[in-house]
C-alpha cells in the first residue's frame, strides 16, 4: 500500500513539485494551501485512507507551520503524533531548532531538491516502520520503570503511555537498547537517519530536550544523562 503524504504550503508551485516528486516515488499526496485548511483535512481523515506524514511549511498566512504542529500535537486526535517533515524558507538554525522542539521530526531548507524531500520522507516512514536501525527489533525493551513497545510503536512510564513523535520514540528505543553504551551525537545520527545524513548536533539535542521534558512531566527526572564532551546515554530511570 503506498503512503498517503499531505503537503502543506501556501506556494502552489511548491506543492506542484513536491506532489510531482512524491507521487512519482509511489506515494499519495493531497495538498493544502495553509495551516488551517491543514488541520481540517487531519481532523476529517478517512479510515481507509490514512495520512501517514505532513510535509510542512513553516511560514504561511492564517496558520503558520509551528503552530499548526502546536494545535495537533496538543489535541485529542488520533494522528495528533503524525510525523512532520518542516519546510522553512529561512536559512536561520533557530527556526529549525524551534519546529523540532515543537514536535517535528525533521526539515528541509528551501530552496531544496524535490529528491531530497522524498529521501527524508522515506527515511522518517522507514523510521516508523520499524525497518531502520533500533527500531527493526520487535522485542518489548524494557529498562526499570521504562518499557518500549517497537511494534506498538508506544513508550510507557511505569505503565503509563507518553507520547512521543516517530524521531523522539527511535532515539529512546536506541539508547535503551544499549543502557550501557555511550552514544556520540554523530552515532545517534548514522544510527536514525544513516552515514552521509545531513543533521545537525543541535537537532539531536533538541530531541532529547523534547523527551527530557516530556518525561518529567510523567514523573521521571533521569531519563538521559549527558555525557559531557561524548553524548548520551539512558539514564538510571529510578
Amino acid at each position: 500500500m503506498s503512503h498517503h503524504i499531505l503537503v502543506v504550503d501556501d506556494d502552489p508551485h511548491i506543492r506542484d513539485l513536491l506532489s510531482f516528486a512524491l507521487t512519482k516515488a509511489g506515494m499519495r499526496v493531497t495538498e493544502a494551501a495553509d495551516g488551517e485548511a491543514a488541520f481540517t483535512v487531519i481532523a476529517t481523515d478517512a479510515p481507509d485512507l490514512p495520512i501517514d506524514l505532513i510535509v510542512l511549511d513553516i511560514n504561511m498566512p492564517r496558520l503558520n507551520g509551528l503552530d499548526l504542529c502546536r494545535r495537533l500535537r496538543a489535541s485529542s486526535l488520533p494522528q495528533a503524533d503524525l510525523p512532520i517533515l518542516f519546510l522553512s524558507s529561512r536559512d536561520d538554525e533557530i527556526d529549525r531548532i524551534v519546529g523540532i522542539e515543537v514536535g517535528g521530526d525533521d526539515y528541509v531548507v528551501k530552496p531544496f531538491s524535490p529528491r531530497e524531500v522524498v529521501a527524508r520522507v522515506g527515511a522518517i516512514l522507514k523510521r516508523q516502520n520499524g525497518s531502520n536501525g533500533a527500531a527493526g527489533a520487535s522485542r518489548h525493551v524494557v529498562h526499570r520503570r521504562l518499557a518500549l513497545d517497537p511494534e506498538a510503536w508506544e513508550v510507557r512510564w511505569d505503565g503509563i503511555p507518553v507520547a512521543t513523535t516517530a524521531t523522539e520514540f527511535q532515539l529512546l528505543l536506541l539508547l535503551a537498547s544499549l543502557p550501557s553504551r555511550v552514544f556520540s551525537r554523530d552515532a545517534i545520527i548514522d544510527r536514525l537517519h544513516g552515514p552521509g545524513f545531513a543533521v545537525t548536533d543541535r537537532t539531536i539535542d533538541s530531541h532529547v530536550r523534547n523527551l527530557r521534558a516530556k518525561f518529567i512531566q510523567a514523573g521521571c527526572s533521569d531519563l538521559i544523562e549527558t555525557r559531557a564532551g561524548i553524548g548520551y546515554r539512558i539514564g538510571a530511570c529510578a
